[in-house]
């Protein structure tokens, strides 16, 4: 008799409605979480190139070869565009899949952006294995249903909420990372810690000799990632559609998106997050939220993460000044900011979660950045 094959991991114990798997080798168990999760006669498997060549084949291979097809797209923030999503939804058109079609998003944050929001919208609706292939995508972006496009005018300004029907999260695959894109998806590990748990923003600020030097072979890893999940997640069950408290989640967002559309997007996420969390926990100081203290902890904890806090040399502080007032959050086209109390606190500011603060404000905060 062949051997029986290995049990499929529990998942995380969450308060969401699909489940989150997250243990070293899940990624070999992706088809048969799907055929629990989604079950389906198709299945499109949206990736880029570079996660391709390291993952595709193998995840390809569980399921069966008549009925599956792989979507590769090249690698970066400028193909996460309305243009790519036709591109996708007409080939997906073309081969004949169905609403008996499950889309499973292979990559990092823009593949689950993207391929998220063509589930959402292929014949109103398929669903979709999130699996994500950074640290970044793990411990944010894969998990809370949140799919989008970037336009001209902004990032994320199209999209849609699409909870996933399961998220696979394989902290092994981050072998295959470069060590900076590793290192960016530090930004959004502090980020959760200085949201709301400052015991986990301790714990990762003690384990980053050991990430930084260890790489994907760091111990800490799997539960720093499992405990940065169930942050993310606690906060989005309380606020499924990002009309309260889900904002805190964009601390360090309002001044990182601004300063990736001024940059063209030629930088990573957690570096633009990383300069964004500096800067807003100043403004958190200078508009009178938070005590003195929290900005120069952040930017030590940004520091040691090798992140940079700096801004970009010559950045126009005009132009990303600008942008803020495209935000999500800008009300009557004026900037709000997500803005902490303190580490594991943020400012409710009265059950809006997010406190205007006026362009000659952030212009002070931002010019203790220039390099």
């Amino acid at each position: 008799m062949p051997p029986a094959p290995t049990p499929v991991p529990a998942p995380l114990h969450l308060p969401l409605d699909y489940p989150v798997y997250c243990e070293a080798g899940a990624v070999a168990y992706v088809g048969r979480i799907a055929q629990r999760a989604a079950p389906s006669h198709r299945v499109a498997v949206i990736t880029d190139h570079t996660v391709a060549s390291h993952h595709a084949a193998a995840l390809v291979a569980q399921f069966p070869a008549e009925r599956t097809r792989l979507f590769a797209i090249p690698p970066g923030e400028q193909e996460k565009t309305r243009a790519r999503w036709a591109e996708l939804t007409d080939a997906l058109i073309a081969w004949g899949a169905g609403r008996d079609t499950t889309v499973v998003a292979l990559g990092g944050g823009v593949i689950g952006d993207l391929a998220g929001f063509v589930a959402a919208t292929f014949m109103r609706g398929l669903p979709v294995i999130q699996v994500p292939t950074t640290l970044l995508a793990m411990v944010d972006a894969s998990v809370g249903g949140k799919t989008a496009l970037d336009t001209p005018a902004g990032k994320n300004l199209v999209g849609a909420f699409h909870n996933p029907a399961a998220v696979v999260i394989d902290p092994g695959v981050l072998a295959s990372l470069p060590p900076a894109t590793l290192r960016s998806g530090l930004a959004e590990m502090l980020k959760h810690g200085v949201i709301a748990d400052a015991s986990y923003f301790d714990a990762v600020l003690q384990a980053l000799p050991d990430l930084l030097s260890l790489g994907a072979a760091a111990p800490q890893f799997a539960p720093l990632i499992a405990a940065s999940v169930q942050i993310k997640a606690n906060v989005v069950a309380e606020d499924t559609r990002e009309g309260g408290l889900r904002q805190i989640l964009n601390f360090g967002h309002t001044i990182a998106h601004a300063i990736e559309k001024v940059q063209c997007y030629d930088m990573r996420h957690g570096d633009a997050v990383a300069m964004g969390m500096v800067t807003e926990a100043r403004l958190a100081e200078q508009v009178g939220v938070a005590a003195p203290g929290i900005a120069v902890a952040v930017r030590d904890a940004v520091h040691r993460a090798g992140l940079p806090w700096q801004l970009p040399i010559g950045i126009a502080l005009d132009a990303v000044i600008a942008e803020t007032h495209g935000d999500k959050k800008a009300r009557g086209g004026a900037a709000r900011y997500a803005l902490p109390r303190g580490i594991g606190e943020m400012e409710s500011a009265e059950g809006e979660w997010a406190v205007p603060v006026a362009d000659d404000l952030v212009r002070t905060a931002l010019l203790e950045q220039v390099a």
